[in-house]
C-alpha cells in the first residue's frame, strides 16, 4: 500500500466523521444531544483471508477512539457520542463483495444471524435507538451490528 493510498483512506473515512461530529457537538453545547459515528467491525475483527483492509481498519479504529474520547469530554455537557461498527452490509459500497460467491459464502458463515450480508435497516435501527431517549444512559460505546462477525469463526 502506498502512503498516498493510506492517506486517502484516512481522508475518506476519518475526516468526514471528524468534521460532522465537531459541528454536531458545537450545536449541541448547552442543551445536549446524541451523535452516532459509523465505524466498522473490521477495526477490531479483521478478515485477512478475504479483505486486505489495513488502512480502512486503522481509520475505523481511529473513529472508535474518537468516539470514546469525545464522549468522555462532552458527557458533562449532556452530549452522548456512540459508534456503530457494522459487519458486511448490503450497500453500494459492498457491491463487489456481494457479487463474489466466495465472499457471500464467507459472510453466511461469519454473520450467521444475517445468513449473509446484513440489511441496511438492521444498522439503521441501532442508529435510531442511539439517537433516541431510549439510550439516554449510553455514551462512549462502540456497538457491533455485525450479525455475529466479531464472535464467529468462518
Amino acid at each position: 500500500m502506498s502512503l498516498e493510498a493510506w492517506e486517502n483512506t484516512f481522508r475518506m473515512n476519518g475526516r468526514p466523521a471528524f468534521v460532522a461530529t465537531s459541528e454536531a457537538v458545537r450545536s449541541m453545547r448547552g442543551h445536549g444531544g446524541s451523535v452516532v459515528i459509523v465505524s466498522s467491525v473490521l477495526a477490531t475483527s479483521p478478515a485477512p483471508s478475504h479483505f486486505s483492509t489495513h488502512a480502512y481498519a486503522a481509520a475505523k479504529g481511529a473513529l472508535n477512539s474518537l468516539t470514546i474520547s469525545i464522549a468522555a469530554y462532552y458527557a458533562r455537557d449532556g452530549i452522548r457520542v456512540n459508534a456503530i461498527a457494522p459487519g458486511l452490509v448490503d450497500t453500494p459500497m459492498a457491491a463487489r463483495a456481494a457479487s463474489d460467491p466466495e465472499i457471500v459464502d464467507y459472510a453466511r458463515r461469519k454473520q450467521p444471524l444475517a445468513a449473509g450480508l446484513i440489511q441496511p435497516d438492521d444498522v439503521a435501527g441501532t442508529a435510531v435507538f442511539l439517537l433516541s431517549d431510549e439510550s439516554a444512559m449510553l455514551t462512549g460505546q462502540v456497538i457491533a451490528v455485525d450479525g455475529g462477525w466479531s464472535v464467529t469463526e468462518a
